[in-house]
């Protein structure tokens, strides 16, 4: 028995960061990936069976994965991201929400065939989204700021209230048609939502108080909040079922709008427990489906509960709950297509089948099948077409590569200048206006604030920037910098002008741990790149054909050009470093730094007898 339990625990592992990996590897949606893979090794082959391996510490493992990407999803939240948007996320969770409870029960007992007591439970269950699917099609997606904000905000919020809301249903029908329910039941109910909603707040406050005044060293923060989840998710729905969700999200919010000087470090702990979970728990959850209840989804009645919740009840929740809000019609209409179901909805239908059954709805039976049949759908429908449709939307983030350029100066502004005259977004930031001069007269993009400050994350969007490169004439700063951002870019994404071996901050020991790698080659220093612009040299775009290859092209440039990156014929952008020898393929574009004439007089008199009209097949320097 231990040996089985041990494989399925590997393999489930295996099976879900696989997944994931997948998913980043070749851009498809990690949600559709890992459910998939869990239907293949569970009902397909049979491999594993997490409900009858983990027996009674199933439910228990998925209810408490919940509790911790909820609260983890909630540590995001906070208010000032939403500044501008809070009447429209406020009327999506409320007004939204109920037209959503209301259509969604109509078309369960029409549709559906359930009972309306059935069916009122589960159109309030389906009203949420959920920040299990959610935030990894965020990620995927690169929405802008506004329309990936509401998605995140209501997913989060809505999460636990329609939870709550399922539960609500429910004892509201167990007192107008079970005679052993009282009218105290549903006081108790609602006391136990308002005390879960104050747990919350107070786990938060004391959390953060305590990590703030010192009483909690900092390898300990990360446990400590962990644990504070735990026991506040445990009190709260031991007093109430479902309404910890409602208290552990109380308490991502209340310490995300504490500003703690040490949230980041817990938010990277917890978005990588996050995402373990996530990967997981779907395929624990579809492993353990059996095959009569995949095939239950194929039932017509199930179909069209699916198609209707999808095309007609979200998008006239979404439309009819904005009216009048500054929304334009292009997030209007991607809001209205985005609602993904995920772990919640399966957790708790599960848990509402058998507590229904038991109260004597017999037709509660197909609850699993049709959960399942509308998170499958909404996963796979807006899996892989939210990119597509935000983008013809104009909603969606251009798929090149963008340059963050952190360091205003002379080289800075021209490289920039380059970047975006290759249509590559970019955008220079500093805190000096002084330092941005060259920027403002190239009309380069940019931005004036400290980039290390935390309300850079709410004044400007980093989403287009895959790469950054800190530029400043500051060692110890530029160091700073990438090792602020490694989480967010990723190490291979981060870069830093070379350091100043003679004198400054002598970080060479701490090269290998501490900064981002050192751009172009060892020794172009601020102060070498910034004196070779202001002395007339100039940047060059050179194509490389099959006339005009590579190393003819390294053969001929000058001896002291400084060769700065490769734009892929894929459109993908690798920069030089000491480390990263790169070639040009035909197709690619080199760009590099050069003396003002770059032996332009042997160039045009090995090449004087070609038409222009060659001159531009045979690669070409400009």
């Amino acid at each position: 028995m231990y040996e089985s339990t041990l494989f399925t625990i590997m393999l489930i592992i295996v099976l879900g960061i696989g997944s994931q990996w997948l998913s980043w590897r070749f851009g498809m949606p990690a949600i559709v990936i890992m459910t998939v893979s869990g239907l293949v090794a569970g009902p397909f082959l049979g491999l594993i069976n997490p409900a009858e391996d983990f027996g009674n510490l199933f439910n228990t493992v998925i209810t408490a994965a919940v509790a911790i990407i909820l609260f983890e999803g909630s540590l995001n939240l906070d208010y000032r991201e939403i500044k501008g948007l809070g009447r429209p996320i406020f009327r999506i969770v409320t007004i939204g929400a109920l037209i959503a409870w209301v259509l969604g029960s109509l078309a369960a007992h029409y549709l559906a065939g359930l009972s309306w007591a059935v069916a009122s439970v589960i159109g309030g269950l389906f009203i949420v989204t959920g920040p299990t699917v959610i935030l990894p099609l965020l990620r995927q997606a690169k929405l802008k700021p506004r329309p990936a904000a509401i998605l995140k905000w209501e997913g989060i919020i809505v999460d636990p209230l329609g939870a709550l809301l399922a539960v609500f249903t429910f004892e509201i029908i167990k007192f107008l048609l079970l005679e052993d329910v009282t009218a105290i039941a549903l006081l108790l109910f609602f006391a136990a939502s308002i005390f879960a909603g104050f747990l919350g707040w107070a786990f938060g406050r004391i959390a953060g108080w305590m990590m703030e005044k010192g009483h909690v060293p900092e390898f300990l923060k990360s446990p400590i909040v962990f644990a504070f989840v735990l026991a506040c998710f445990t009190l709260s729905d031991g007093l109430m079922h479902e309404t910890g969700l409602l208290a552990v999200t109380a308490m991502g919010i209340t310490m995300a709008n504490l500003h703690i000087s040490s949230i980041d470090d817990m938010r990277h702990f917890k978005e990588t427990m996050s995402v373990m979970l996530i990967s997981t728990v779907f395929v624990m959850l579809t492993a353990s489906l059996s095959m009569e209840t995949l095939l239950e989804i194929f039932n017509w009645r199930i179909i069209s509960y699916v198609l209707f919740m999808m095309f007609l009840v979200r998008p006239i929740s979404i439309f009819l709950s904005t009216v009048r809000t500054d929304l334009s019609l292009q997030e209007k209409t991607l809001l209205g297509w985005i609602a993904p179901r995920g772990i919640v909805a399966l957790t708790v239908s599960g848990y509402f089948a058998n507590s229904l059954l038991e109260a004597g709805f017999e037709d509660a039976t197909i609850l699993t099948s049709l959960t399942l049949g509308l998170v499958f759908a909404t996963v796979c429908a807006h899996g892989f077409s939210i990119r597509g449709f935000a983008s013809k939307l104009g909603l969606a983030v251009d798929d090149e590569p963008g340059v963050l350029l952190v360091g205003g100066s002379v080289f800075s502004a021209k490289f920039a200048e380059v970047l975006k005259e290759m249509k590559i977004p970019v955008l220079i930031t500093d805190s000096s206006w002084d330092r941005l001069v060259a920027a403002r007269n190239l009309g380069v993009p940019h931005y004036r604030g400290e980039i290390l400050s935390d309300q850079t994350d709410f004044q400007i969007d980093l989403t287009p920037y895959e790469y950054l490169i800190a530029s400043t004439d500051i060692d110890s700063y530029n160091a700073l910098v990438c090792k602020t951002f490694i989480p967010s870019f990723g190490r291979t994404n981060i870069f830093q002008l070379s350091l100043h071996n003679s004198h400054g901050d002598n970080l060479i020991a701490l090269k290998p741990t501490v900064g981002g790698n050192i751009i172009f080659h060892d020794g172009a220093t601020w102060e070498v790149l910034n004196k070779k612009v202001e002395s007339g040299y100039v940047f060059r775009r050179t194509t490389i054909t099959e006339q005009y290859p590579y190393d003819q092209y390294v053969e001929e440039r000058a001896s002291d050009a400084e060769l700065l990156f490769v734009y892929r014929a894929s459109g993908k952008l690798e920069f030089y470093t000491e480390e990263n020898e790169l070639r040009g393929d035909i197709g690619d574009v080199i760009v590099s730094l050069g003396p003002p004439n770059k032996g332009q007089d042997r160039f045009q008199e090995k090449y004087k007898s070609l038409s222009s009209s060659s001159l531009k097949s045979n690669g070409k320097v400009y």
